[in-house]
């Protein structure tokens, strides 16, 4: 297996402190990244597979809504506290929040359900959209650029994203429009545990999610002086997935206003069932032109 993914599977192997008084506690060691920051997915997903731990063998996770309170330290592990708020007939629910230091980086809620039977429908995939194959991937355009940040983009995520039309790594090319889409998959196969393939769902989700608040507005990730940071995340799962497979992330903005950018994504998989929905909304701040 490749060293990003093993890496991702090692952050995602919590150990179980075994305390048990009004909570269950766990640890887990924060990954490596170029700003000394932890990544906002992994923490989300490390908080869903503390929280999962806790609830019966047959729920899985259908939505969460977490916040993220302060930066990570890459340098630091990371305790969870699980509340196990409620245990009903078909639903569990669970508020998971992560420390560093003794301080809340995240605090977040996360619902189960058991297998159920119910009305459904869905909101088609895009049928226009390039194949995954014919668009390049983020090493052939990141790794001649000798900064930390595009080094690790290139080689170092566990996941291969594909965006379409075009990412906007070091420039905004074409239209300045509020939308865009991004294939991804895992580097390398992995396990076939399917509440593993939900938490690494999770943590694939952030990448990319607050891009089509900067696309609308021609921010690259390389502008000078950005500063851009998740403020919340919430994600719905409607039907199973591998991440290990090509997915669709669907992306847009509807509003931007007051330093903050909300976006909105639906991710399909390439049979075009939609497996996922999610919304975040960021902080963005760009210096003013002097």
């Amino acid at each position: 297996m490749s060293e990003p993914l093993a890496s991702l599977l090692t952050a995602l192997d919590l150990t179980d402190t075994g305390a048990r008084t009004s909570e269950d506690i766990f640890t887990g060691p924060s990954q490596w990244m170029p700003l000394g920051r932890v990544f906002g997915g992994q923490v989300l997903a490390q908080s869903i597979v503390a929280a999962t731990r806790t609830v019966p063998e047959d729920r899985n996770i259908h939505s969460m809504h977490g916040y993220f309170l302060r930066p990570g330290d890459v340098n630091l592990p990371i305790t969870f506290s699980v509340d196990r708020i409620h245990d009903g007939r078909s639903f569990s629910t669970r508020r998971t929040q992560a420390y560093q230091s003794g301080l809340p980086i995240l605090s977040m809620i996360a619902s189960f359900q058991v297998d159920d039977e119910g009305l459904d429908h869905q909101v088609s995939m895009p049928d226009d959209l390039p194949e995954p194959e014919t668009l390049p991937n983020s090493a052939s355009t990141l790794e001649n650029i000798a900064h930390p940040v595009a080094q690790y983009w290139a080689s170092e995520r566990p996941f291969d994203m594909r965006h379409v039309p075009s990412p906007i790594y070091l420039t905004v090319e074409g239209a300045h429009v509020a939308h865009q889409a991004v294939w991804f998959r895992a580097i390398d196969r992995l396990p076939d545990d399917p509440q593993l393939h939900q938490a690494a769902l999770a943590y694939a989700s952030d990448y990319t999610i607050m891009e089509s608040v900067m696309r609308r507005h021609g921010i690259a990730w390389a502008t000078p002086g950005l500063k851009a940071a998740s403020l919340d995340h919430a994600m719905w799962w409607h039907r199973p997935a591998r991440v290990d497979e090509w997915l669709l992330y669907v992306q847009e903005s509807p509003s931007a206003s007051g330093g903050r950018g909300l976006a909105l994504g639906r991710i399909y998989d390439r049979e075009g069932h939609l497996v996922a929905s999610v919304a975040q909304e960021a902080t963005i701040r760009v210096p003013e032109p002097r």
